[in-house]
């Protein structure tokens, strides 16, 4: 259950929070409004990948302790869709996201203002893909991990 409520607020962030962040600060015409959006986007995510990471440590630790007489490919690949959302929601908080809040920083001024050609920008842009890639890939393995863990359930 907690896996699931994690994947719904990881989809509502991706299809709701973060689009309608910079939609609606674009929309006021402000010379900083990626910078701001940007903000509130980290900010949330923060929490998305905290918690992802939290909980899938849990639940891992759950699965674990009530696999002591089941075995086989299916408990090993939700162990393993377990073991990716965990391990990308923190490589996408402490690793990922991280950089890109030490790139922002070293930029000194708002993004917004940075040539799109500047190197620290490209790699922002870089570290985002990655950072996007990261929350869908946990994600789509969270997924699964839940349909796994129900029909475990079922049966």
């Amino acid at each position: 259950m907690l896996l699931s409520l994690w994947l719904g607020a990881a989809v509502y962030f991706s299809a709701v929070v973060a689009p309608t962040a910079f939609t609606v600060l674009r929309s006021f015409e402000l010379t900083n409004a990626n910078e701001i959006a940007g903000t509130i986007v980290t900010r949330a995510l923060s929490v998305v990948n905290i918690g992802g990471f939290v909980i899938g440590v849990f639940v891992l630790l759950t699965a674990f302790a009530s696999r002591s007489l089941r075995h086989g490919p299916a408990s090993l690949l939700e162990l393993t869709c377990l073991g990716v959302v965990t391990l990308s929601t923190a490589a996408g908080h402490w690793l990922i996201a991280a950089r890109m809040r030490a790139l922002r920083a070293a930029m000194a001024l708002p993004i917004d203002q940075i040539g799109v050609d500047d190197p620290r920008r490209i790699a922002f842009g870089t570290l985002h893909g990655y950072s996007v890639s990261a929350l869908g890939l946990a994600m789509i393995t969270a997924l699964l991990a839940v349909v796994l863990i129900a029909r475990n359930l079922r049966d």
